[in-house]
């Protein structure tokens, strides 16, 4: 059933905007290729050719047309669904989404901020900018900014931190205290996928650079990035608790001179307006403020 619901919601967002590079880069954070891909496969089960395209544009044809309000319905109808049953679930059960290490102090100090509640904790992988808030895996997320979408989540920022670079042990500018930017320009660095959208820009600092990063691999998690590092392959730009966290012996990491700092945020969908997820908000933003 996901599968369907999510090839639907693929297909409106093209018919909305009539576009595939549009529709992929700016609303659901996929790579073009794979939205193609799922279109046609949709269009294989519904045995109809749903859009017309050239080089140039991209039209509904009439099946599509004829698709296109009951599509709205069924994905609306499922996300009811879905907030229903989040709905009746037993109040005291939260999911917290997370892509790194939350750290901080934050988890011991919001279990006995909630005492009674059942929070889990579930990781998500960067390809998911998101972070398990699109498609209903969490009901909050610990998440880095930018977060993506055109106004579905709401956040308060937590924590501000430097950013940092993590490098392998032995590489010359580790015996340095800092480092700028311009020291790493021939770096080959770690990268999110490309579906992380503009988090995988801001980690690579790409409004601070004349010329694009040397991408030398990618990376699903924060552990095989600094997998890659220790093994001499990249180097990745982190926050500086994050340098903290990961701290291993095979791996050096240094502050960054002149980098804009990252942010930390607590992040929910903006429609989510049950009580609990207010006062799990609350008791984050408590906590950490606190520590």
């Amino acid at each position: 059933m996901d599968a369907h619901i999510r090839d639907l919601r693929y297909f409106v967002a093209v018919a909305e905007e009539l576009s595939f590079t549009r529709a992929a880069a700016e609303r659901l954070f996929i790579s073009q290729p794979s939205l193609s891909r799922q279109i046609r496969q949709l269009e294989v089960s519904m045995r109809a050719r749903l859009f017309e395209r050239d080089r140039r544009t991209v039209t509904l044809t009439a099946a599509g047309a004829a698709l296109l309000p009951e599509a709205r319905r069924i994905v609306e109808q499922w996300e009811g669904a879905q907030r229903a049953v989040a709905a009746a679930r037993e109040d005291r059960t939260l999911v917290v989404g997370f892509q790194t290490r939350i750290g901080r102090g934050l988890v011991p100090s919001i279990s006995r901020a909630l005492p009674g509640w059942d929070l889990r904790f579930r990781q998500v992988a960067w390809s998911d900018p998101t972070v398990g808030l699109g498609d209903g895996q969490v009901d909050v997320s610990v998440a880095w900014l930018p977060m993506p979408g055109h106004g579905e989540y709401e956040w308060t920022v937590v924590s501000t931190e430097e950013r940092w670079v993590a490098l392998p042990a032995g590489h010359p500018l580790a015996v340095r205290p800092e480092i700028t930017l311009a020291d790493l320009a021939e770096e080959p660095f770690v990268a999110m996928p490309a579906s992380a959208g503009p988090m995988r820009d801001f980690w690579l600092a790409g409004d601070q650079r004349s010329e694009p990063a040397v991408v030398g691999a990618e990376a699903e998690t924060a552990e095989e990035a600094f997998e890659l590092v220790a093994a001499g392959r990249a180097v990745v730009l982190v926050s500086a608790g994050n340098a903290e966290l990961y701290r291993r012996d095979d791996v050096v990491s240094r502050p960054v001179a002149g980098l804009p700092p990252s942010r930390l945020a607590i992040v929910w969908r903006r429609s989510d307006r049950r009580q609990a997820v207010r006062t799990l908000v609350e008791a984050f933003v408590r906590c950490m403020c606190a520590t």
